[in-house]
């Protein structure tokens, strides 16, 4: 029976939702955990631990190494292994974080699904215009420490400037840094603020949800989750989608395709969840075209 090697961020239970998916991509290939492949899970509770989990599966010769939804584990992968296959999913262009030396073309022995969300700016910001038409000066959040924030910076200033906007733009790194940037915001009189997609962002969801609602700041975020947690709204890949076709990818490299020739999957499921509570508490009101658009509300 081969064996999958699961490394990720987190714990498992908040990521149950993911694990579900990854067995549902490889059952579409024909492969059930505990039938006909085994599943080796390791999760990182934070991304310190990735490297040193990488090496325990590569030790145990797993088949194939899965990362879903994490750029940052698929790269301890890579530098554990140059010979067993990797499949990912995650943010960002793959080129550019360099798991891969092109999309077509992988090359190597990592292949995988690119949410390529930092690509996504310019939509977020369109939308968080047409909730907050009045808003003149917008706010970016991004993470200097991130390969992809510079290019993102500059789709969304790109953007700003084609509707007559001004973008701040204001840097965190860490969760303390999480605090001061939004005092910063606020000294700066942002009208609202969309945060990039980056992992420290996502680990700090629930705080960048509660400081925008105690500072009455609209916000716009790349995932699902974010809007779960209480902001206001957000515009993104479907992670469990992307993981899915993950698991479909681990699948065919465990029937024999090699990485090197599968060609990196873009995301094409996207999802626009608007909080409508969080919407009440700020005083906005949504407009019903907007509404209409939403995948899910939150009431």
């Amino acid at each position: 029976m081969p064996v999958v090697g699961f490394l990720r961020p987190g714990s498992p239970e908040p990521n149950a939702h993911l694990v579900e998916a990854f067995r549902k991509g490889l059952g579409e290939t024909g492969y059930v955990e505990g039938r006909n492949v085994a599943v080796e899970y390791r999760w990182a509770h934070n991304d310190d631990r990735l490297p040193e989990l990488a090496a325990d599966l590569v030790r145990l010769r797993v088949a194939v190494i899965a990362t879903p939804g994490s750029t940052a584990a698929a790269a301890a992968a890579k530098s554990a292994t140059t010979t067993i296959p990797i499949v990912f999913s995650g943010g960002g262009d793959p080129v550019q974080t360099g798991l891969v030396a092109s999309l077509n073309r992988p090359g190597g022995n990592v292949t995988g699904v690119s949410s390529m969300s930092g690509e996504l700016g310019a939509k977020r910001l369109e939308l968080l215009q047409e909730l907050v038409p009045r808003a003149a000066r917008f706010a970016v959040l991004v993470n200097p420490n991130n390969p992809l924030a510079e290019a993102f910076v500059t789709d969304v200033r790109a953007a700003a400037a084609a509707i007559g906007r001004q973008i701040e733009v204001f840097t965190a790194g860490t969760g303390r840094d999480i605090d001061t940037a939004f005092t910063m915001l606020l000294e700066k009189r942002a009208d609202a603020l969309q945060v990039g997609p980056d992992p420290l962002f996502v680990s700090r969801r629930v705080q960048l949800a509660t400081l925008a609602a105690r500072h009455a700041v609209p916000a716009i975020y790349p995932f699902r989750d974010d809007a779960e947690a209480g902001g206001l709204m957000s515009y993104g890949p479907s992670n469990t989608d992307l993981v899915r076709q993950a698991g479909i990818y681990t699948g065919r490299v465990l029937k024999g395709e090699k990485p090197a020739d599968m060609a990196i999957l873009r995301a094409t499921k996207f999802e626009l969840v608007i909080n409508l509570k969080t919407a009440k508490a700020l005083g906005l009101e949504v407009p019903p075209t907007l509404l209409a658009r939403a995948d899910e509300v939150i009431e």
